[in-house]
């Protein structure tokens, strides 16, 4: 997630200063590309004028949408309100420390305390127990290590502190009185950092590019970071995706020359100011180079077993992983779309070898399967590309399952513009991706050299705005290779612009945005659209205001804002309670840039938290 104005350079951005490309010359003439009627028609938008309320079936949210602004707090319809949850820093055990907004915290109190900028989330129930599994993506360093007069990790217990607001919170929550809460102490609670044990298992498992001096086996190690959008399966398990793992890899050894290999991945003798390596060898590439290989995948964690170890699922492969969307194709294989964030970068699928069985042992079905990588034709076709020693001319598929940018790049994928979240229909075989943005789009080659042309799902040259992607597989067949596609949003300014970049037909100035990031389907087939955008309502930007989360209606086409966050902040995470009756959301890197104090107020210490929403009626929130 992490491209926009939060703290100067952005991580694209620094991986760009750290490893730069050269630019593809601009070719006079090019005409930014809009969608064809065609496209609008396959996809419903012809009736995207529609008033939504009439498009909605019964039992579909009924409200009146907000208007954009820049509030510094959450703004929602008549009918609606929200609580505080949980923050960064609140302690998950009685032992812990409450928050102390001089000191920030100690590594000692972080290891007891929910992490920081949560991202993607998922509930979890059993019995009477509600277990809510939340990524905690980064740090905002100059916020987290506030107390420090630098604004960075300063000393051992900084960094201690900060691999420990990384990773993923597990925590049980309960409503009393209308309220909801974590429970201190619950048998649930649980929190995995960057130093915690992982299982490496798969294709990828005991190669020798996993193999280091601390793990000469290739089967085990430490931690997970950067995590995140998630994935829920079937079976009762966590995804926690890694993403921009490679910014926290450096080399102490300033005439160390990175492998190839690694600038694919944006792995430099630079970090981006964490300076773990400082204290943790294993982050430095000069002295451990094949550290790097064990961080870029889906983690599988058990969020009832506070004893099991996750497991790196390595056969589905490895790049800055956004979300896992799964999903159990009707001949039973398990299928998992995956977006890798980067310019240029790839849509993936995986289909396992073997097939759920409801009630039946399903734990190690992310243990063996097909990977793919998406190819867009322009005449709204197109196809899965499977990654095998046969088709990538590569050696193995353990090699496939860490080098997957390059398998992808051997056969011939379609460069995206930084594909997001990917959701699916509940009730139809129908999936879409968000394509936040991509300002290198016609441009610039992606970090492998391969070219972004303009044209297919990525239209517009230079993409300031982003746009969702949507597709159905040949004959309602999530296994099958051939599908169908278009678009069935353009973000854009139709206020300031008139051309592409003014959006598709149903954007309009009562419903525009940026950046859509998070996906997410109610139970009733609403999607549910977060955006990670550029909020300085400015320019191209005017009138956007903050991050928001809107509703849209895939039958019409029609979206309406629902609610808006708070200055600077991301709209992350979605989920909702088991009587449907409370949505959960996720606030993060509120006030990013200094002007914020969510979910205080005035000189506050600026949190990332996960709020609840409910109806004033106490109606079911879908």
């Amino acid at each position: 997630m992490q491209d926009h104005d939060k703290e100067p350079p952005s991580f694209d951005d620094f991986d760009e200063i750290n490893d730069p490309r050269s630019r593809d010359s601009d070719i006079a003439g090019i005409i930014e590309r809009v969608l064809s009627r065609r496209a609008f028609l396959a996809g419903g938008l012809a009736v995207a004028t529609m008033p939504f309320a009439k498009a909605q079936g019964a039992g579909k949210l009924d409200f009146k949408p907000v208007a954009a602004n820049t509030r510094d707090t959450i703004t929602l319809p008549a009918g609606f309100k929200w609580q505080l949850v949980v923050s960064w820093g609140d302690p998950m055990w009685l032992k812990g420390e409450e928050f102390d907004p001089q000191t920030r915290g100690t590594g000692a109190s972080q290891e007891l305390a929910f992490g920081d900028n949560n991202d993607g989330m998922s509930l979890f129930s059993k019995g009477s127990h509600i277990i809510m599994a939340v990524n905690n993506e980064y740090v905002n360093r100059g916020i987290f290590h506030g107390n420090r007069q630098s604004g960075k990790p300063e000393n051992a217990d900084d960094v201690r502190k900060s691999k420990a607001g990384h990773g993923v919170s597990i925590v049980e929550v309960t409503q009393k009185n209308d309220n909801w809460s974590i429970i201190k102490d619950s048998p649930f609670n649980r929190r995995i950092t960057a130093d915690t044990p992982m299982e490496i298992t798969g294709p990828a498992a005991g190669h020798d590019w996993l193999k280091t001096v601390a793990d000469p086996q290739g089967t085990k190690s430490l931690g997970t970071w950067n995590n995140c959008a998630n994935g829920q399966t079937p079976w009762g398990t966590y995804l926690t995706c890694e993403e921009n793992f490679n910014g926290y890899f450096s080399s102490t050894d300033q005439f160390y020359e990175p492998s190839k290999a690694m600038q694919r991945y944006g792995i430099g003798n630079r970090d981006w100011g964490y300076g773990w390596a400082k204290y943790d060898q294993r982050f430095d590439i000069s002295k451990h180079p094949n550290e790097c290989n064990r961080a870029g995948y889906v983690v599988e964690i058990d969020p009832f077993n506070t004893s099991s170890t996750p497991k790196k699922r390595t056969a589905l492969g490895r790049f800055k992983h956004e979300n896992a969307e799964v999903v159990v194709a009707a001949n039973g294989h398990v299928v998992v779309y995956l977006g890798d964030d980067e310019r240029g970068e790839f849509l993936y699928r995986f289909v396992s070898d073997g097939k759920f069985i409801k009630d039946g042992d399903n734990f190690d079905l992310l243990e063996s399967g097909k990977l793919y990588a998406a190819k867009f034709h322009d005449d709204l076709k197109g196809e899965w590309l499977e990654l095998s020693p046969q088709t990538t001319g590569m050696a193995s598929q353990a090699e496939i399952c860490i080098h997957t940018r390059q398998a992808a790049s051997k056969v011939g994928a379609t460069t995206m513009d930084r594909p997001e979240w990917v959701a699916a229909h509940p009730d139809r075989p129908e999936v879409y991706c968000s394509l936040t943005n991509n300002k290198n789009r016609g441009r610039k080659p992606n970090r492998g050299g391969d070219a972004t042309p303009v044209g297919g799902p990525n239209p517009r040259r230079k993409n300031k705005y982003g746009q969702i992607v949507r597709w159905r597989p040949d004959s309602g067949d999530h296994t099958a290779t051939g599908f169908t596609w278009d678009l069935f949003a353009i973000a854009g300014n139709p206020v300031v612009h008139s051309d592409a970049r003014k959006g598709s037909p149903n954007i309009t100035p009562d419903n525009m945005f940026n950046s859509p990031d998070g996906l997410s389907f109610d139970s009733t087939g609403q999607l549910w659209i977060r955006t990670d955008g550029n909020y300085s309502n400015k320019g191209d930007f005017a009138g956007m205001g903050n991050n928001q989360m809107l509703v849209a209606d895939p039958g019409s086409g029609e979206i309406r804002c629902f609610l808006v966050g708070p200055r600077q902040a991301e709209l992350t995470g979605l989920t909702w309670s088991p009587d449907r009756k409370t949505m959960f959301l996720g606030i993060q890197h509120p006030g990013a840039k200094g002007d914020g104090a969510f979910p205080g107020k005035g000189n506050d210490v600026p949190r990332s938290s996960i709020v609840a929403i409910t109806r004033d009626d106490g109606g079911v929130m879908e």
